[in-house]
């Protein structure tokens, strides 16, 4: 099994060489504004335009919980649109992550990420505004990705 690696920096400037997919946790609503979202649209356009598009043609295609979008901004580097978050969090409604969809988005993300030949950059992925467990996503992205010899480096801004 590869090891996860945690480092202090940004996700939106993976450090690694070769092939890198950058993966973030996304909403169902089709929502994009807050959060590492904002660090993404940035450096590149492509990723929120292509998930508005994704989330406005919903009824043609697989947009849903564990469903993945991956789009390329450079000849090297793909971001990940994972969808693993129900709504947004609003009040007393609870935590809008649903970790079952983070698993499957990994699931599909590993098929890719080994497709490709690349390593896997994120944030602590379902845990900002998602308001997950890094305790119950950690175990996901070691059984999905870093069991599956997928290298795996998670960014803490620092």
């Amino acid at each position: 099994m590869t090891q996860l690696r945690i480092v202090a920096g940004d996700a939106t400037c993976p450090q690694a060489k070769g092939p890198k997919i950058i993966a973030h946790v996304c909403n169902d609503l089709g929502g994009w504004g807050r959060g590492f979202v904002l660090a993404i649209s940035r450096r590149w356009a492509e990723p929120e335009k292509e998930y508005r598009a994704w989330h406005r043609e919903r009824a043609r295609n697989s947009f849903g919980l564990g469903a993945v979008q991956l789009v390329q901004v450079r000849p090297d580097l793909w971001v990940a649109n994972m969808v693993g978050q129900r709504g947004i969090r609003t009040g007393s409604a609870g935590v809008p992550v649903r970790y079952e969809a983070v698993g499957q988005c990994l699931a599909v993300l590993a098929g890719h990420a080994a497709g490709l030949g690349a390593s896997v950059h994120m944030p602590r992925i379902g845990c900002g505004l998602a308001g997950g467990k890094w305790s119950r996503i950690e175990p996901l992205i070691e059984r999905e990705l870093c069991a599956r010899e997928i290298a795996v480096t998670v960014y803490d801004q620092g």
